[in-house]
């Protein structure tokens, strides 16, 4: 049996973002970095760039079944990275396709909001999301504003950031990792596994291009996790990664512009 590195297959369920700095795309350079075979599910279709999201078109039901069969019946991943969900039946689809094909290593990252504040994850739909998403998550990745919105109060705290993973631990998530990059001092985060918190310390980088960071980062994860690694070990090394695909982004663009993702075969 071919145990390379490259034949260790990795799945990104999300949307796609023609412009390549987030979701399916970002997900999919994250993995080639990490040097994983990556796979992906579209969810949905999003016409965006560094500036602005313009549209979004949901892929219907049947395909995204469809795609869950074609990936799961040949090629079943050993880590499942879940981003943009952007509709109730999308939620559906997802959840079905979980319980049907129970893989394992599921990191979800709850995209609710594009840079430019764009809700990518209807307000409509996010208790759905949290009843229905979160308990198949090993490993739940909110930033501070997602942490907000899924626990009812705002996070920006310390203490905040403590009290908002255990809310979503208790609703099922195994491991919860809020993400500080929306502090102004630093950009740690905090992760709690239902017995102990661990917190990550990062200092804050001074860039504007930072476009995809989320999906990078979740996807970094399960990369880790798809390697072998335990839970802290690959969220440790995966803030690595990410740091560095921020401190060597790339200036494209006219808005935020994107994280460097393979930034470590090009830093010459």
């Amino acid at each position: 049996m071919n145990t390379h590195k490259n034949s260790i297959p990795v799945l990104s369920v999300a949307g796609s973002d023609c412009s390549g700095g987030a979701g399916v795309q970002a997900d999919l350079k994250t993995f080639a970095a990490h040097g994983l075979y990556g796979m992906s599910i579209v969810l949905s279709v999003v016409a965006e760039n560094t500036q602005r999201v313009i549209t979004s078109y949901d892929v219907p039901s049947e395909c995204i079944f469809a795609q869950f069969d074609a990936v799961f019946e040949d090629i079943p991943p050993r880590a499942v990275k879940i981003g943009m969900l952007g509709s109730e039946a999308i939620i559906e689809c997802v959840a079905q396709s979980l319980e049907r094909y129970k893989p394992r290593n599921i990191v979800i990252d709850p995209v609710m909001f594009a840079k430019n504040g764009f809700p990518l994850m209807p307000e409509s739909i996010r208790k759905s999301f949290a009843s229905t998403m979160i308990p198949h998550a090993d490993v739940l990745t909110p930033n501070l504003p997602e942490a907000s919105e899924l626990c009812g109060f705002s996070v920006e705290s310390l203490a905040d950031m403590k009290q908002a993973a255990q809310i979503l631990h208790g609703i099922g998530a195994k491991h919860v990792l809020i993400k500080g990059g929306h502090k102004l001092d630093n950009a740690d985060d905090v992760l709690y596994d239902g017995r102990e918190f661990h917190i990550f310390h990062a200092p804050k980088i001074a860039t504007k291009n930072t476009h995809g960071t989320g999906c990078t980062l979740s996807s970094a994860i399960a990369s880790n996790l798809a390697l072998g690694l335990e839970v802290p070990e690959a969220i440790e090394r995966a803030k690595h990664y990410i740091s560095g695909a921020i401190v060597h982004a790339l200036d494209l663009g006219k808005g935020n512009g994107p994280t460097n993702h393979l930034y470590v075969y090009n830093t010459d």
